[in-house]
């Protein structure tokens, strides 16, 4: 079983508890995810399977959409509404207009502290673990890019918004240091993603779906299979022989594509990774340009 899941998460379980439940519910060791949601969490879960986890560097990176609700008046240590509060509550809390104002400044290419207790590692150990020892740290900030932070309702002390931002970014972060720049504190409360690049949270099924699914039979209808990934990269059908030397690792020239491949004039500008596919029609391999006289070099093989 090869391919991509997507998993509606609900609040509670971890993102390795729900590849732990894929892995009981289709008999499949081999499955990961493309980016942690929190425990607190729920929505859009990339999760593969097989072949398909091989596919983290390109999933692991799209940009993101989220929506949530925070509140204002006090910080939390773990920046959202499980951990202790590190500030005295107070209510004097900004208006809708400078409300606004202040989550239009998170907009762009920004610096971001990841929150302490979070799975980044610091010297190979995860922030948490320093945390857990009440040992002090200072995550160090990395840039981040949000092209949206926007105020969808306002009922003080709680404000619902929507962000959409690049891989990286931590919404906690986002919610605590909206608080710290209004003076009044902040911590999430909710969070739902929404979308991961052109994947919608409409088209994802839960864990109790998707079990249903396959205890029927029902695979195609929950596993998108190798063939339909990676669809902006550009696709070249090989001959037999050249499936043959793809598969021996050899580069590919261009007799060994079919006739209805383009030729090396027709590579799309910028062209990067491509997509090679067998006479069967099944995707065998990822390539790069190679210089000539070859055309292409597999650099991830799927057989």
């Amino acid at each position: 079983m090869d391919g991509l899941l997507l998993v509606r998460k609900p609040s509670g379980p971890t993102s390795h508890d729900v590849v732990a439940r894929l892995r009981k519910v289709l008999g499949q060791k081999k499955i990961g995810h493309f980016g942690t949601l929190d425990p607190l969490a729920t929505g859009l879960l990339l999760a593969a399977a097989g072949k398909a986890t091989r596919f983290f560097p390109y999933y692991s990176k799209l940009d993101k959409s989220y929506e949530g609700r925070i509140r204002l008046g006090f910080a939390t240590d773990t920046y959202d509404r499980e951990g202790r509060p590190t500030s005295p509550e107070t209510d004097r809390l900004p208006g809708s207009d400078a409300l606004r104002t202040a989550m239009k400044s998170f907009e762009g290419q920004i610096l971001q502290r990841p929150p302490v207790y979070s799975a980044k590692k610091l010297e190979g150990k995860p922030l948490y673990a320093y945390a857990r020892r009440g040992k002090a740290v200072e995550p160090t900030p990395v840039p981040v890019a949000i092209s949206a932070f926007e105020l969808r309702s306002y009922d003080p002390p709680f404000l619902d918004f929507r962000a959409d931002c690049g891989s990286g970014t931590y919404i906690r972060s986002l919610a605590h240091d909206l608080g710290a720049a209004l003076g009044c504190g902040g911590h999430l409360t909710e969070l739902v993603r929404t979308r991961v690049g052109d994947f919608s949270l409409a088209a994802a099924l839960s864990l109790e779906e998707i079990g249903d699914l396959h205890a029927r039979g029902d695979a195609a209808v929950f596993l998108r299979p190798l063939e339909a990934l990676l669809p902006g990269l550009p696709r070249y059908d090989l001959t037999d022989e050249g499936a043959r030397r793809m598969k021996d690792g050899r580069s590919i020239g261009p007799d060994h594509l079919t006739s209805g491949s383009p030729g090396p004039a027709l590579f799309p500008p910028g062209t990067e990774d491509v997509r090679l596919f067998g006479p069967d029609g099944t995707l065998l391999a990822l390539a790069r340009p190679a210089p000539p006289p070859a055309l292409f070099a597999p650099f991830l093989v799927l057989l």
